[in-house]
């Protein structure tokens, strides 16, 4: 937590961010503080937001309703709105936090009743926490945004707001509302594949002009080569290698319509080291060779009998 103890300039982000949206859900920011490690207390009160404490220092108790919590580095709590609370630092070992405060509601159809959002929006969810996941760099990360603002710090701190939005709700929310359900976690999965066959697609495509093997490939995606050749073959219906040279020879297909390039570089651009099998390679694939194709204009007149 020592990273949150720079968030003394966390009240610096009044003004400089006022809200973010997350997942069909708005976030409207109305505080951010800090107190440092030193004796303090704030009595018995409420809010008509969402009020959040990560302690980062020291310990102390937080009172919910008729509930008593110890808090102490790595833990952070929730008052919902309209929850009656207190907070009390240790006058032994000073009590450090920082703090923010937003309303949550729903904008779009694409919110839902369950999910990361149910640790903010259900009433009956717990209120403190040790799953912290980033939120500790996240502070730290807008702190240093409001510390010393540059160009581009509204795009930064609208997608930090937006993580400490997303960290603060799965801090609170019960495990079966954070679990994927078969349908998400298969979306999930075709997803994934999907993002790894068009790496593997970009991979040859920047790398026509070299020596390309499925080992290459498996390498650039951090799979077998195996699984790489089967994933390949499953989302295209062609192999890695076959790609790999109908790649080649589409290139070499707008290459060749460039007549200041010879057709030896053309080859060569496109991964041939020699004219003779580019030539053969061409034919198969376009159906003429490469000077009746560049002589053409890249059009092959078919002649009736």
């Amino acid at each position: 937590m020592s990273s949150v103890a720079a968030a003394d300039r966390f009240v610096d982000l009044a003004g400089l961010l006022e809200s973010c949206e997350v997942d069909g859900f708005r976030a409207d920011f109305v505080s951010w503080g800090h107190y440092r490690p030193e004796y303090w207390r704030n009595y018995w009160h409420s809010h008509s937001f969402h009020e959040v404490c990560l302690a980062f220092a020291g310990e102390g108790r937080f009172n919910s309703g008729t509930t008593e919590y110890a808090v102490s580095p790595g833990t952070v709590f929730l008052a919902r709105p309209g929850d009656v609370h207190e907070i009390e630092s240790s006058r032994a070992d000073p009590l450090g936090i920082a703090f923010w405060g937003f309303t949550f509601r729903p904008v779009s159809a694409a919110a839902a009743s369950a999910g990361w959002w149910s640790g903010l929006t259900r009433t009956d969810g717990p209120v403190v926490s040790t799953r912290v996941g980033g939120l500790a760099a996240t502070i730290a990360g807008l702190a240093a945004e409001a510390a010393a603002p540059q160009s581009g710090y509204q795009a930064s701190l609208s997608a930090l707001g937006s993580a400490l939005v997303l960290d603060t709700a799965r801090a609170f929310a019960l495990d079966d509302d954070l679990a994927l359900d078969a349908g998400d976690a298969l979306t999930r999965s075709r997803d994934r594949v999907r993002v790894l066959v068009d790496l593997m697609q970009r991979h040859l495509m920047d790398n026509l002009a070299r020596p390309v093997t499925v080992r290459d490939v498996a390498a650039a995606v951090h799979l077998s080569e195996r699984h790489t050749e089967r994933l390949f073959q499953q989302q295209t219906g062609e192999s890695l290698m076959a790609a790999l040279r109908r790649m080649r020879l589409d290139l070499a297909a707008q290459l060749l319509l460039d007549r200041s390039v010879t057709v030896g570089e053309v080859a060569r651009a496109c991964g041939y080291s020699d004219v003779r099998p580019f030539s053969t390679a061409f034919r198969r694939r376009h159906g003429q060779s490469p000077s009746a194709f560049r002589a053409g204009g890249g059009t092959r007149h078919l002649h009736e009998g």
